[in-house]
């Protein structure tokens, strides 16, 4: 005789952005026992993120979906009728909201269930959501008033921006993301003084990213190193992404990068694999924004890439330094410090005869802390010991 299945509902308005892939690989990655269903408004590349159990009010409600995007638009954003009914005839042990905006939508929902809400933070919920727009400190408060809601976030730097946006401390989880290490080819990249340099800078265009300060460094680096630079990534339909495209191409044109460098665009995840072994070094020195943008917890290509093999040279920005340890794992600068990232660059160049060590201890760190299997136990876990609280 079979346990009976512990079922957990996900809320995500869309399933699945392409800049969302860690969001599958959690849900894949979760105990057998553990019946999954996605509630959604709206599906996008379902060949690479189809999962059982994905219910979409837009395919079973084209009319309703309408209404509740003109009720959005209007500025209704709690509440999601499409939610209650799935629920009903779902009948969760526990609901699962990805993103903190997304837990406060269905938190009352939720609370009438009289079931365990888990809520994760990923980034700009914890940071540029709250600062630029007050009334979600407000939401938030509200939310975290909920007993029956347990927040989770990726990090030590965000649980503590978590803590003081009002959360108790004692009711937030460090669940760090994983990536499905056992799919990811280890294959410790070489260079030899002399031959060019191969950057790979991969991030989609916001303040965040600190992409210009990269071009700049590499711009110095450039004068005594040969380099090939590789870009993947856009502006999206944001005017702040907007405007930080026209930055990079404006550094890119002064410093003379233009000769030296590919601008590829956004990418399926497989061109973005090919580059990363095409290359030398992984570039991402995120900052944060002047709006007050973070990236709350880590860029998950730094996880990635480190479980790759490749040579990460990063920022101290939120939870980054959990994954990269300056001078064990990688190197990393303070924010916006072009001169220190350009040492950090160097730094990591004199240690090329001994980059082994430092990769090997890299992926080591990515198996035992960011491992997608192992983290789907531990998410699990953490789900049924709240279910018996």
């Amino acid at each position: 005789m079979t346990d009976k299945p512990f079922k957990v509902v996900h809320y995500s308005p869309v399933w699945l952005p392409l800049t969302e892939t860690w969001l599958y690989s959690q849900v894949r990655h979760l105990p057998a026992s553990i019946e999954s269903h996605i509630v959604c408004r709206s599906v996008r590349n379902l060949h690479q993120f189809e999962v059982p159990n994905i219910h979409c009010l837009k395919r079973e409600s084209p009319a309703g979906y309408l209404l509740h995007r003109a009720m959005f638009l209007a500025g209704f954003r709690e509440g999601f009728a499409y939610f209650d009914k799935l629920a009903a005839r779902i009948r969760p042990d526990l609901v699962h909201s990805h993103f903190g905006n997304n837990g406060w939508t269905v938190h009352k929902a939720v609370r009438r269930l009289g079931i365990p809400h888990v809520v994760t933070f990923y980034g700009q919920d914890v940071s540029r959501m709250p600062a630029v727009h007050p009334v979600w400190r407000e939401r938030y408060r509200e939310m975290f008033a909920d007993e029956g809601t347990f927040y989770l976030c990726e990090g030590h730097a965000m649980a503590k921006a978590l803590a003081g946006l009002g959360c108790a401390p004692e009711r937030i989880r460090v669940q760090h993301l994983g990536v499905p290490v056992e799919t990811i080819r280890y294959a410790p990249r070489e260079w030899a003084p002399g031959t060019p340099l191969k950057v790979l800078i991969a991030a989609s265009f916001h303040e965040r990213k600190g992409i210009p300060y990269a071009l700049e460094a590499l711009a110095r680096l450039n004068r005594v190193v040969p380099l090939e630079i590789t870009v993947i990534g856009d502006a999206g339909a944001s005017e702040e992404s907007r405007e930080e495209k026209r930055k990079i191409l404006a550094v890119i044109e002064r410093t003379n990068l233009g000769p030296v460098t590919r601008m590829l665009g956004f990418q399926p995840h497989e061109v973005f694999w090919r580059e990363a072994y095409a290359n030398h070094v992984f570039l991402s020195p995120s900052i944060t924004g002047r709006d007050g943008d973070t990236e709350g917890g880590a860029p998950v290509a730094i996880i990635e890439l480190a479980a790759s093999g490749m040579p990460i040279v990063s920022s101290r920005h939120c939870d980054i330094p959990e994954i990269v340890a300056d001078g064990q794992t990688g190197w990393l600068a303070p924010e916006r410090d072009v001169e220190a990232l350009v040492d950090s660059l160097h730094a990591c160049l004199a240690a090329a005869p001994c980059w082994a060590s430092v990769l090997g201890a890299g992926r080591r760190r990515i198996e035992t802390e960011y491992d997608a299997a192992i983290q789907g136990q531990r998410l699990g876990a953490i789900y049924r010991a709240l279910r018996v609280r």
